[in-house]
């Protein structure tokens, strides 16, 4: 009999449009293409071939990690987002501090035992 595997956490799909690609993957991919291809040709004349290959590579390479770069279900933006954030924007050490809601209420408090006694030794009579 036919069988087939489910996977159990349906959350980790994703929908594929062309290509077996995302809309994600195809937007970074095309926008590569776009700036690389005119690039190496552009370039290729003056640096050489090889040169104009390398410099194509480097401009394409943001792009294709954009589109392919996930840490735990996070897009690669959203990752380096949370790094500078933790590294460069946060304070480094964050000492545990309480606020005493009722330190406007405090004062100088006697013990029970101390106040009944002076309340009972003033009497007389």
């Amino acid at each position: 009999m036919a069988y087939v595997n489910v996977p159990n956490d349906l959350s980790k799909i994703k929908t594929k449009l062309a290509f077996n690609l995302t809309k994600r993957q195809l937007i970074c991919f095309g926008g590569a293409a776009a700036v690389g291809i005119p690039l190496y040709l552009f370039t290729r004349g003056a640096l050489g071939n090889t040169a104009a290959l390398f410099l194509m590579l480097a401009v394409m390479l943001p792009a294709f990690l954009l589109a392919m770069y996930e840490r735990d279900g996070l897009p690669l933006e959203k990752v380096v987002r949370n790094i500078v954030r933790a590294k460069y924007l946060r304070p480094g050490r964050r000492p545990y501090r309480t606020e005493n809601i009722y330190a406007p209420f405090a004062r100088k408090e006697e013990p029970i035992a101390k106040n009944k006694k002076r309340k009972a030794a003033p009497r007389k009579g």
